[in-house]
């Protein structure tokens, strides 16, 4: 079985950002301040910035830096940025549907039906002779501690809502590091 790349989708506005592990999505950075994030976002459209509750005591506290596209009616946000006090960018969060489509190793990992993603995932790890990796909601993608697949209700079909990731401070895995924002998307849960 092939997997799907980008000639087999639309690009949500046409947009297509690069993912390099470790160092961050299209124009953002891991580690940039929240102006940084602000600037850079500017290629995409306009910002919002807000505190994130602090629901754990052990994570310093953090921004949530939502990107809008430009558009005449309002959108929910393409992008969702979080930025700690002590570490910098650490989350970049992409939209299923607004979001600019971004691909790890070829596989396309944005706004994508997650049972056909997860059969592209096993696909493309055979054909590259790779791994999969499962999430704790049962889904299989890349063996990449940087990308964590969520689920993201859009109509009556869950899409890929993917993370990009570093570990923020007194985490010790992507897991621990994920936004509580992250766990709920729209009122309803994205797990």
């Amino acid at each position: 079985m092939a997997f799907k790349t980008g000639a087999d989708f639309k690009v949500a506005g046409g947009d297509e950002w690069s993912y390099t592990p470790a160092v961050g999505v299209g124009p953002l950075r891991f580690g940039m301040t929240v102006g940084e994030v602000v600037g850079a976002a500017e290629v995409l459209g306009p910002t919002r910035v807000a505190d994130c509750v602090r629901h754990h005591a052990i994570f310093s506290p953090t921004w949530r830096v939502e990107v809008h596209r430009r558009r005449a009616a309002p959108s929910p946000p393409a992008v969702t940025a979080y930025v700690s006090h002590a570490v910098g960018l650490f989350c970049i969060a992409i939209d299923a549907v607004y979001g600019p489509q971004v691909a790890n190793g070829g596989l396309l990992l944005v706004g994508r039906d997650l049972s056909e993603l997860e059969s592209d995932a096993i696909a493309h790890a055979e054909a590259m002779h790779a791994h999969i990796r499962y999430t704790p909601e049962g889904y299989a993608g890349p063996d990449d501690p940087g990308v964590v697949t969520r689920g993201q209700l859009v109509g009556q079909v869950l899409r890929s809502r993917p993370l990009f990731m570093v570990t923020r401070d007194g985490a010790n895995t992507e897991w621990d590091s994920i936004p509580s924002e992250e766990y709920r998307l729209n009122g309803q849960s994205t797990a």
